[in-house]
């Protein structure tokens, strides 16, 4: 997975790189490999903010979370991003595995 960072009015620091890092691996398995990925981090007087967007094909899964803390911030963006790459997956295998409705035939109804 391709990773971008940005820090704004902040350092990114190998903490928070290792912290997204291993959140986005589970992720990765979730959204079937090739994707990639923008990490913002924000910080304003006294509040961190984290935005993630993983992006895969034509989808993309985006959470932005707030908090005192930079690393809360971030597992809080990163719990919300595997819940929706759950919640697609789902849907992805439901439209799949959903079988043809039965067309009334002519012949049988006389």
């Amino acid at each position: 997975m391709i990773i971008e960072y940005t820090g704004r009015q902040t350092t990114v620091t190998q903490k928070y790189k290792a912290l997204v890092e291993s959140g986005l691996n589970r992720i990765e398995k979730l959204v079937n490999g090739a994707a990639s990925a923008k990490v913002v981090l924000t910080a304003d007087k006294y509040r961190r903010i984290a935005d993630i967007t993983v992006m895969q094909g034509d989808h993309s899964i985006a959470a932005a979370c707030e908090s005192s803390e930079m690393a809360t911030a971030l597992r809080d963006a990163l719990e919300k991003i595997e819940q929706q790459a759950v919640k697609q997956r789902k849907r992805a295998v439901t439209v799949a595995r959903r079988s043809k409705p039965e067309t009334p035939s002519i012949l049988a109804a006389g």
